[in-house]
Formats: C-alpha cells, structure tokens, sequence
C-alpha cells in the first residue's frame, strides 16, 4: 500500500513532535508500506516569517513573501529526514523544485496543474520515506510560489490522486472534524465521517479543519481523506463522497473571523454593472464571497460583498483605481465583521432550518447585516463582537453537543 500523510505545524512544532511524527510514519513503513510525508512549517514559524517580512516593508512584495515562506517547510522536511535517519530508516527530503510541483503564477495563492513523480516514485522503489515540503510549488518563471494558507493539505491530496494512493491521511492538533470549532463550543462533537460536499462548505466558511481547495481536489480524485491527531491514536473522521449513517439535519457550524465587507454605493442602475465590478476583481485573483444588490432606485444601486481580510487592501484599491470606469459614488470598508454558517446535506428535504439559525440569534439579540444561502448551507454576516456567542447559540438550538 501507498500511504500518504500530511502533519500540520503544530505536530512539528519542536524536536520532541517531529520524533513522536517520525515514529509514527516509521511504524507504517514496517508494516511494508511505501510512505510519504508532507509537512507544513514548524508551529508558528510561518507567523514569524510574516512579522520579519512586515519589520522590513508594510507591504512587501507577494513573489518575495512567497520566496521567504518556502524557507519553513524546507526546515521541517530536512529535520524529519534527519530525525528518522537517526532512528534508523532511510528517508529523503524533496521540495518544490525536487519533485517538482508545478503551480499557476499567483504569488500567495496558487494552484496546482500537475505534479512529476517520477522522483517520488525511484525513492519509494529504493524503499525509503519520502518527504515533501507542503504549500509550495514553483512557476512558469522558475519561480517558488505557495498555495495559500493551510495549502499543505491540497499539496497531500494532489500527491495522494498523482500517485494513485490508498489512503491520504490527514494529522492536525484535534482529533478529526467537529460539529463545531472545540476550542470555542466545548461540547461540539466529533463526527465519524462527512461528505466532501459538507465538508467543502465547512472549510470555506471558516472551520479551519482542512484547506477547501484540497477537499475541492479530493472530491475531483475521489481521494479518501481522513482527519486524524498526530498526538494520539483515535480514530479520526472519514471524509468521502457518501455516508452510511442517515444524515442529520445539521453537520456543522463554523465561524470566520477573517472576513471583511465591501460597499459599492450608487452603481448605474443597468445591465451589466455586476458584471463589469466582479470581473474587475476576477482579474486580480480576489474571491468574493457573500453577495447583496440593492434594489434600484432613482436610477442607481448598491452592491455590498464580502472579500477574505487578506485581500481588503487589494480589492479597495482595484476598486478605486477603476472607480470612473465602474461609475461608483462612494466604496465603504468594514473590518469589524463575522461569519456564522450553518451546513448540512438534511437541510435539502427540512424546510425551517434559516428560520430555526435566526431564532436562535434573535434571542441572543444579535443582529444580523447579510444572509446568504445554498442548498447545503446558511450563512449570516454579523458584528465580530457577537461572532463567538452566535456560534454557540446556533450550535445549541440544533443540538449538535454532546
């Protein structure tokens, strides 16, 4: 069998995690399993790479930032080869270039087009652990670029569907995937498995388990995933296409805090506004999430979305440097703002569920700015301030706890 496993930074984060994860990898590797190993950075190195970088320019450059995080996995994969080389089983690092992963050529943000195993693959055949540097490829232009945050996950389900493995098995600093974060819901509950449609939700709305673009990859690949610790043995959930057990109303509800809202104030009341401000934003690779129209009125409207807070300042300059082409009168920002959503494939055949969520948060008296929906999902854009007792309030009402 050919496994693949990814371990997030807190299970490198020092000498003590990066034996505990060589142990653990080697002990697959003697059950005669061919093994690769993707890694993220250690702890909160890539949190310090930022700072340094902010320390020298407010706003530096997105090729360099890119060129500098590359120096974090790099540390990780040299030092669990050299760990499980000292416990006696052979292991190599690879990076970006080594293997190599080839990306699109946005800094920061990258996808992945394809990947060359053909070194992954002599390694495994001279039986040694393969280990790979996560969230990073390289360009058209020999350049490093990354996958943005939480992209090592994408580099193991893209290693994982390129190597056709058996199993893509995913360690993270909690047990597998939960109703709600656990660190802010103490009775959130772990599930035994998820759909990747549930799941998809649950990672772009926030719930930090796994990056969305891998579950994404995984559902393309129908690539199992399963979510498990690096600090204990549980067993994990299982990420996949159905599940054996009746659905329940409700999966899960998660937050995001790291969304910002947009207003663009007196847009042409016409054809072909919308159309013309999104593909303004399209152009410069910024997602646009959430989305609200006014309705016209004297001959004009409002547009008002949210974008991920990373790209606030490149979405409001974009906007104004076009704003005669747009033909706006005013752009309005906010920072001060959340996402609470809920997610569930039971909700398809339930009518009620919005209303139940927005009951639950007029009786924490929390007010709510935007509602957008889907088959699958509810999400509501509120003050940051409510975000933490909202979430608990809407994971109580549905009673996902234990």
């Amino acid at each position: 069998m050919l496994i693949v496993k990814k371990f997030g930074g807190t299970s490198v984060a020092n000498k003590e995690r990066i034996f505990n994860v060589a142990r653990r990898c080697i002990e697959e590797y003697k059950k005669g399993n061919d093994v690769v190993v993707v890694l993220s950075a250690m702890g909160k190195y890539t949190d310090e790479l930022i700072r340094m970088a902010k320390d020298i320019h407010e706003k530096p450059p997105k090729r360099e930032m890119d060129m500098l995080f590359t120096i974090g996995e790099q540390m990780s994969v040299a030092l669990m080869a050299m760990a499980m080389n000292k416990l006696g089983v052979p292991a190599v690092s690879l990076n970006a270039f080594q293997v190599a992963m080839h990306t699109t050529s946005a800094y920061g943000n990258a996808r992945l087009k394809r990947i060359d195993t053909e070194r992954i693959q002599t390694e495994l055949e001279n039986r040694k652990i393969v280990i790979i540097t996560g969230f990073q490829g390289v360009n058209k232009y020999d350049d490093y670029t990354t996958l943005g945050r939480g992209g090592s996950d994408t580099t193991a389900v893209a290693l994982a569907a390129a190597l056709r493995a058996d199993a893509c098995e995913i360690y993270t600093d909690v047990d597998g995937v939960y109703t709600a974060d656990p660190r802010l819901v103490p009775n959130a509950r772990k599930l035994k498995e998820i759909t990747y449609d549930e799941m998809l939700d649950l990672a772009t709305l926030g719930a930090g388990v796994l990056h969305n673009r891998s579950v994404e990859m995984a559902k393309k690949y129908n690539v199992p995933l399963v979510v498990r610790s690096s600090l204990n043995e549980s067993e994990g959930t299982v990420v996949k296409e159905e599940v054996k057990v009746e659905r329940m109303l409700i999966s899960g509800v998660a937050l995001d805090k790291d969304a910002d809202r947009i207003s663009v104030i007196g847009l042409k009341d016409e054809p072909g506004v919308a159309f013309a401000l999104f593909d303004t934003l399209a152009a410069k690779n910024i997602n646009v999430d959430m989305i609200i129209q006014s309705i016209g009125r004297h001959g004009s409207k409002d547009i008002t979305f949210t974008v991920d807070h990373t790209e606030l300042d490149e979405a409001v300059r974009v906007l104004k440097e076009n704003q005669s082409r747009l033909g706006y009168q005013e752009l309005l920002s906010e920072t001060n703002v959340a996402k609470v959503s809920i997610v569930g494939a039971g909700m398809m055949s339930n009518p009620g569920v919005a209303a139940k969520m927005f009951e639950s948060l007029y009786n924490e008296r929390v007010n709510i700015n935007m509602i957008a929906t889907s088959e699958i999902r509810v999400t509501v854009l509120i003050d940051v301030n409510d975000a933490e007792r909202a979430l608990r309030a809407v994971h109580d009402a549905f009673g996902l706890g234990e």
